[in-house]
């Protein structure tokens, strides 16, 4: 059994999977605020997985955690988490003082870009394109994650597009982020729905032009993304996950629409084939979850 632990922002989920890589069993958590309520998290997590296998922290295979945030995975160190209400945390060492076990960090989206490769059951190259609060992607190359010279492969949110945009919590200006992800929603749509982006989709279907604007640069800022991942690192498949994926089809079809009105603009683009190449990640999935467990062995 390998276990793998998701600590997000206000759930954590945790899992057990055997050895062909299926789910055996899962849990999940409300995520403490704060360094000692997230190591608190992480440890009844592990002890809630082991009452239901039977097993101590010990008898797992390998155990792994993917959290928001700036990892090293060398450390175990986490810095820069602020949904977490974490400036940095020693996380590998304190769960292994708790747990006398080591464990494996990972940054989430990469966790969950492994385990939607293996989910999936995709081959060679991959990005997970995660849209939530940010936007992010994790990529993977024949199963492995490819994390770069310093770890910040897949970091593309902060990628300028538009020198006139509004400046981004990364001191830059009118970064992908700002406009493809639900904080860029939640800055353009003004509104009491705790999903802003459900509520802009509604006001567009019902024909209000200002959240249709706002809408097409949802998609377009989405469509820009899965460009520049195919453009710089050629990847086969882009899955797209996250918060804003539970829009299924309708977000889909609006990303597809862009790229390929992109295409019929310009022959090289069409060669791409960038429609074909993007998908949804199942819905319900845990694949971020599911991705730490296998990131505990690597």
């Amino acid at each position: 059994m390998r276990l793998g632990i998701d600590i997000g922002g206000t759930k954590t989920d945790a899992v057990a999977i055997d050895a062909a890589g299926g789910l055996a069993q899962r849990i999940r958590l409300a995520t403490g605020f704060g360094s000692v309520a997230v190591v608190e998290t992480a440890v009844t997590a592990v002890a809630r997985i082991g009452e239901l296998t039977g097993l101590p922290a010990a008898g797992f295979e390998s155990i792994g955690i993917g959290i928001p945030g700036m990892v090293d995975r060398a450390s175990g160190h986490v810095t820069h988490a602020v949904n977490l209400g974490l400036d940095r945390l020693e996380l590998g060492g304190e769960l292994a003082g708790r747990l006398g076990v080591g464990v494996r960090i990972e940054n989430d989206v990469k966790a969950a870009a492994l385990g939607a490769y293996h989910l999936m059951g995709l081959s060679g190259t991959m990005a997970y394109l995660n849209l939530g609060t940010g936007l992010a992607a994790g990529i993977v190359v024949d199963g492995q994650l490819w994390r770069g010279a310093r770890g910040i492969a897949g970091e593309i949110g902060h990628i300028p597009v538009d020198p006139n945009g509004v400046v981004c919590a990364c001191g830059q200006r009118g970064c992908l982020e700002t406009v493809a992800s639900g904080s860029g929603v939640a800055r353009q749509w003004r509104t009491d729905d705790p999903l802003p982006v459900r509520a802009l989709f509604a006001a567009a279907a019902d024909g209000d032009e200002e959240a249709r604007r706002i809408k097409a640069r949802l998609a377009e800022g989405i469509a820009s993304a899965v460009r520049v991942l195919v453009l710089t690192v050629d990847v086969e498949t882009v899955v797209i996950g996250g918060g804003l994926s539970h829009l299924g089809d309708r977000l889909l079809c609006d990303v597809h629409e862009v790229l390929d009105n992109w295409a019929q603009a310009s022959p090289f683009l069409a060669s791409l084939s960038l429609p074909e190449r993007v998908r949804l990640v199942p819905e319900g999935s845990l694949a971020a979850a599911i991705g730490a467990a296998l990131v505990g062995e690597s």
